[in-house]
């Protein structure tokens, strides 16, 4: 759980130029201000954590040609949980699973996307990469449900000892 959290702060780390340039419709000014405001602050906790918790450019390096089919077979895999989603029988269940698979999608889109990866990169408006509001939603909400997972695994821990 913890490599999930660190792989979608650094993704929203590497994403917030982006985020910040962006406007968000909710059918009303005032809470598209709210939520401009709530993604602003967002980032800024986000800023704050040390980069060197994660670096994707360590992620599939080696022959070039292996490290591509590495990533293919790991794109694959992935698209697969998240078929199997679909056969969740329960409709909360599929939705909450459906959000998490899309959110760390999205983390891994942004990862991979920009001029660079590494550490210092980020990803902006300017070029060719775009998020759609679903991908933002599911990983916003996605980094939520961990970091809350991981705040209640702090407290029973804390119960525990």
């Amino acid at each position: 759980m913890l490599l999930l959290f660190v792989v979608e702060l650094r993704a929203l780390a590497k994403a917030a130029p982006y985020l910040e340039q962006g406007n968000y419709f909710t059918g009303s000014q005032e809470e598209d201000s709210d939520v401009k405001k709530a993604v602003s602050s967002l980032l800024k906790v986000v800023e704050s954590f040390p980069d060197e918790h994660f670096d994707e450019s360590r992620l599939f390096q080696g022959d070039q040609n292996q490290a591509q089919n590495l990533k293919k077979e790991f794109r694959s895999h992935f698209l697969n949980i998240s078929r199997i989603m679909d056969c969740v029988g329960c409709d909360k269940c599929r939705l909450w699973g459906k959000l998490q698979v899309q959110g760390m999608g999205t983390a891994l889109k942004i990862l991979f996307s920009g001029d660079t990866i590494g550490p210092k990169s980020t990803v902006s408006r300017k070029g060719k990469f775009n998020l759609k509001r679903t991908e933002i939603v599911s990983l916003i909400n996605a980094f939520a449900r961990l970091s809350e997972s991981i705040k209640e695994i702090d407290l029973f821990r804390k119960m525990v000892r």
